[in-house]
């Protein structure tokens, strides 16, 4: 087989390779997709069963904080030491990360696989020279720059250093399928960089899918579908739950509005707030 054969037959392979590799990035990408709308609805579903019920419990502990803060307040103005509990932090409805979206790769080469006869020594000085020569200077400066590259083409082509010749050519931005006949080395560098992003991209979507899968959100979906799978109703214990706290703090709330800013109950009053605040900022 020749150069030319085997030149040919390695790109088809990359290119095959290329192929297979972007079938198995679709997939994956696929795969994440699917994943990620199946999570997706379920953040809804949580949302719409959930969402009120920590809104309101929200509201009342924002109630609740400015009616401590009064307390303690006017404890402080009557000389007794009072603290003014943490304020409380609003409940954040779950947010799923997305997949960014993907570069497109560099172009191909238009004219394809350019496979012809290499030119021969003469014409690539010949062409060197039309490329070089300080005739074609426009400046005193580019005159001189001329003449040196002109030494090294003459140098070259006596010698007879073919590579030299091809590497002068190329800097002087000759066409490289004029130089070597042809341009496998092109399509090697754009299946390189190909193969580079594809594989970059890929690594992007592996990681956002073990941080998809890492993500509370898809450990809870997991746990309630078990729990639903066997009868259960979690989604109405944590509403009742919800309810209950939501209870509590509008009962904590008219006391608090309601207390006077003395000794005794008032203190005994934001001791516990704090107290519940500090664990709650805690647990967070």
């Amino acid at each position: 087989m020749n150069n030319s054969a085997l030149s040919r037959h390695g790109l088809a392979r990359r290119r095959a390779q290329l192929q297979d590799l972007q079938r198995y990035l679709h997939s994956q990408e696929d795969e994440f997709r699917e994943l990620h709308g199946k999570l997706r609805a379920f953040v809804d579903r949580y949302v719409e069963t959930l969402g009120s019920a920590y809104l309101e419990l929200d509201a009342l502990e924002s109630q609740l904080h400015t009616a401590t803060q009064y307390l303690a307040e006017a404890l402080r103005r009557n000389g007794i030491s009072a603290r003014t509990p943490c304020a409380p932090q609003a409940t954040a409805l779950p947010t799923i990360p997305f997949l960014p979206a993907t570069a497109p790769l560099p172009p191909e080469p238009a004219v394809g696989l350019v496979d012809l006869p290499p030119p021969s020594l003469k014409t690539l000085y010949r062409r060197a020279a039309m490329r070089l020569h300080p005739d074609f200077a426009d400046t005193e400066q580019e005159r001189q720059r001329r003449e040196q590259a002109m030494m090294a083409v003459n140098e070259a082509y006596a010698a007879e250093r073919r590579t030299q010749l091809e590497t002068l050519l190329l800097a002087a931005g000759e066409d490289p399928v004029k130089v070597t006949g042809g341009n496998a080395d092109a399509l090697r560098a754009w299946l390189s960089r190909c193969e580079t992003a594809v594989q970059g991209r890929l690594r992007v979507v592996q990681a956002h899918r073990v941080a998809l899968e890492a993500h509370p959100m898809h450990q809870l979906w997991q746990a309630i579908t078990r729990a639903e799978s066997m009868g259960l109703a979690p989604f109405s214990v944590m509403v009742n739950r919800l309810h209950s706290q939501i209870a509590e703090r509008r009962q904590e709330l008219y006391i608090g509005q309601r207390l006077q800013p003395e000794p005794g109950l008032a203190e005994d009053f934001l001791r516990r707030r704090i107290e519940r605040m500090g664990a709650h900022v805690g647990s967070r």
